[in-house]
């Protein structure tokens, strides 16, 4: 089971809609990928798999983070699945 954190920078708009768009593509294709939900200070401490942001983050947080996938579109759930299945080939336990 792989961990993700999906997160904003504050935490309280757009990452929560991404967290229930990314938790409905997980359920609809039984990824084994266990999704939270935070801001950019839920960084700090996280030993996760995974981080899922809007596109807008990825340079900032794409070389501190152990995976990080950018999504351009909330609502596109089919953008979310192929990243999400980017990361599970390319990190295959």
């Amino acid at each position: 089971m792989y961990k993700a954190l999906i997160c904003c920078r504050a935490g309280m708009g757009s990452s929560m809609l991404l967290k229930i768009k990314v938790d409905q593509v997980i359920s609809e294709n039984d990824f084994k990928i266990k999704t939270e939900h935070g801001n950019l200070d839920s960084l700090i401490g996280f030993n996760g798999d995974l981080v899922i942001m809007m596109e807008d983050l990825m340079d900032e947080l794409k070389d501190k983070v152990p995976y990080a996938i950018g999504i351009r579109n909330i609502m596109d759930k089919e953008e979310i699945k192929q990243k999400l299945k980017k990361f599970i080939a390319a990190n295959s336990k």
